[in-house]
């Protein structure tokens, strides 16, 4: 199994900067993809950034300037890195990561229990 958890998250004030981290453990033998989300209130869970195996990123939209992410060389633990925060920022953010658990197996996804971010004045 593999476990996924977040740390970060917290209050702050609009224009501020937060970090939050993911950390992937268990028996993996390849995470191909991690990525941020976050669900708004009557809206579909949605990707906020998210880093392949080679590094390749992608943000949505909004997030595009404001937000970094990177991962460890060992591929397993994650950051994203947000400045600028805006009021609409404010969501619980989930950690997901896609992953093998051994050589030739399926990708399989995992999610974390999710980490809160409030932005208010």
């Amino acid at each position: 199994q593999v476990q996924v958890v977040e740390s970060g998250g917290g209050l702050v004030q609009p224009g501020g900067s937060l970090s939050l981290s993911c950390s992937a453990s268990g028996n993996i033998f390849l995470i191909h993809v991690m990525g941020w989300y976050r669900q708004p209130p009557g809206k579909q869970r949605e990707l906020v950034a998210g880093i392949t195996s080679d590094g390749n990123t992608n943000f949505m939209n909004s997030v595009k300037g404001r937000f970094s992410i990177s991962r460890d060389l060992a591929g397993k633990t994650m950051h994203l890195q947000m400045k600028d925060l805006k009021l609409d920022d404010s969501d619980v953010y989930y950690c997901h990561a896609l992953a093998q658990t051994r050589r030739g197996g399926r990708t399989e996804p995992y999610w974390g229990q999710g980490t809160q971010v409030t932005v208010s004045a």
